[in-house]
């Protein structure tokens, strides 16, 4: 058995990645099959008795031009069985990435978006401490999380305590060798999660890559007031703001979901910055059936979050004053979030005008979209919402139904140019109401569409972002490999 200081026998390419991997911090026990210099079958080397790495078989695949597996770390506070977006979209990247012949491990919370409660249908895998193989293949390991209401303080908490969580949870994992991953990913929000992802990376010596699903940290620091402001909350804030970009530009990739917001990162001399797009799926929603104009009230669908960030209060003031115009119209939001019960007092106050249901289950939002004339996308008038798109946007586009956009910046643009529906200026509810007498005298204008769909399949289909990311990560890998 060959030990550390004695003469490999194997060939100079194979000894060198013997040694690559002692050099990690792991001990090499075993090669096996090998025949001789020039003519080894090795392919792998067991470390701590626990894992392979295909070390020999990388020579070989390196000196024929093909690319080793990846062995991804992904560090996430939100993921599936919880249903939105993030979760969505990691599930289709990884089903990707594995189909592609690379290894995914991932540490996560157990389900308890949104409500900050464990999921009560939870099952014993997906709880704290609970390790399975999800149906996209990979690896998902439970840390445990803090139950939080819908403030801002109990929330960061639970971020801080999860990203804790995962920190000694991926160290313990990496020395026992149950883990050695090539790359870590850290997507956020939430924020804590990109410092335990570079706390991870330095200990592993491997690469971070920084996911920005959203316009962080602008949208700590870009609300109203806050950067000429003096006081201490304005002062935490930048400090915030400070600390993020510090995170970003000791990344090795930067990924953000939008062109606007990368560029504003690589003015911070952040670099590389990567665009890979919220994504979605054309086939989940090619059940739902072209728009039919068999009744006469025309019907608003806002379903999604209920956030601080969409400012629907537009939506409820903007239906009441198309009533007041006389205009025949049925307004239902649907969902859940932190800014519910204010919603819920205002509409009251207005007479509700508008229907506001409770979230629904993925198999209910069907019935919703087959109901809608025109679906809603909305933001408020902040300046980091220029630069982003939400992912429902594209969701919506999938539908092929008509969209009301209260939006500004790139997603107005993409809106705009997929000729997918009509652009309001955010928090315009008199420009809103104006949008839906249109719709509801002129039929035709909410026609089901097909230019959002095209521009999906083009540049947001799962199995597109999906290449986008492999090709990435495997970039990323092999030039750490070779430096």
């Amino acid at each position: 058995m060959w030990r550390s200081g004695r003469t490999s026998p194997y060939s100079s390419d194979e000894s060198l990645v013997v040694e690559r991997v002692r050099d990690r911090g792991v001990r090499a026990h075993r090669v096996s099959n090998v025949t001789g210099a020039g003519a080894a079958k090795a392919t792998s080397v067991r470390v701590s008795g626990e894992m392979r790495i295909s070390c020999l078989g990388e020579a070989r695949d390196r000196r024929r031009g093909v690319r080793p597996p990846v062995h991804v770390l992904l560090l996430t506070h939100y993921f599936e069985p919880e249903n939105g977006a993030p979760q969505r979209r990691w599930h289709a990247l990884i089903q990707r990435l594995v189909a592609s012949g690379h290894a995914v491990d991932v540490i996560a919370p157990p389900p308890h978006y949104p409500t900050g409660k464990l999921d009560p249908a939870a099952a014993p895998a997906t709880r704290a401490g609970g390790v399975a193989v999800g149906s996209h293949g990979g690896t998902v390991r439970r840390v445990s999380f803090l139950r939080h209401d819908a403030s801002v303080a109990s929330r960061t908490l639970d971020h801080l305590w999860v990203a804790a969580a995962s920190i000694m949870l991926a160290t313990k994992l990496a020395r026992r060798g149950i883990v050695r991953p090539d790359v870590i990913v850290a997507t956020a929000p939430g924020l804590p999660t990109l410092l335990a992802g570079r706390v991870v990376a330095k200990r592993l010596g491997v690469p971070l890559v920084a996911e920005m699903r959203d316009a962080w940290p602008d949208l700590v620091s870009h609300t109203p007031g806050l950067v000429s402001g003096a006081g201490p909350i304005a002062r935490v804030k930048q400090r915030v703001h400070g600390a993020i970009t510090a995170l970003q530009r000791d990344a090795a990739v930067v990924v953000t979901t939008t062109e606007s917001f990368a560029e504003v990162l690589r003015d911070r001399e952040v670099d590389p910055v990567h665009v890979i797009r919220n994504g979605t799926s054309l086939a989940r929603y090619a059940v739902i059936p072209p728009t039919v104009h068999d009744h006469d009230e025309l019907r608003v669908l806002y379903m999604g979050t209920i956030g601080r960030s969409q400012g629907l209060e537009t939506v409820i003031r903007a239906t009441a004053a198309a009533r007041e115009h006389g205009v025949r119209i049925e307004t239902r939001i649907v969902g859940y979030g932190a800014d519910v019960a204010r919603l819920r007092a205002l509409n009251t106050a207005l007479g509700s005008p508008v229907r506001l249901l409770d979230r629904v289950q993925p198999n209910e939002v069907f019935g919703h979209y087959d109901w809608a004339d025109t679906t809603v996308v909305a933001l408020r008038d902040w300046e980091p919402f220029k630069w982003t798109v939400p992912s429902k946007l594209y969701e919506l586009m999938a539908t092929g139904k008509h969209i009301t956009a209260i939006v500004d910046g790139e997603a107005a643009a993409l809106v705009r140019e997929s000729n997918s529906g009509d652009v309001v200026p955010p928090g315009d509810a008199s420009a809103v109401a104006d949008l839906w007498g249109r719709l509801s005298r002129d039929r035709a204008l909410v026609a089901s569409r097909d230019g959002g769909r095209a521009w999906i399949a083009r540049n947001a289909e799962y199995d597109v972002i999906g290449e986008q990311y492999r090709v990435l990560l495997e970039t990323e890998v092999e030039r750490n490999r070779s430096s």
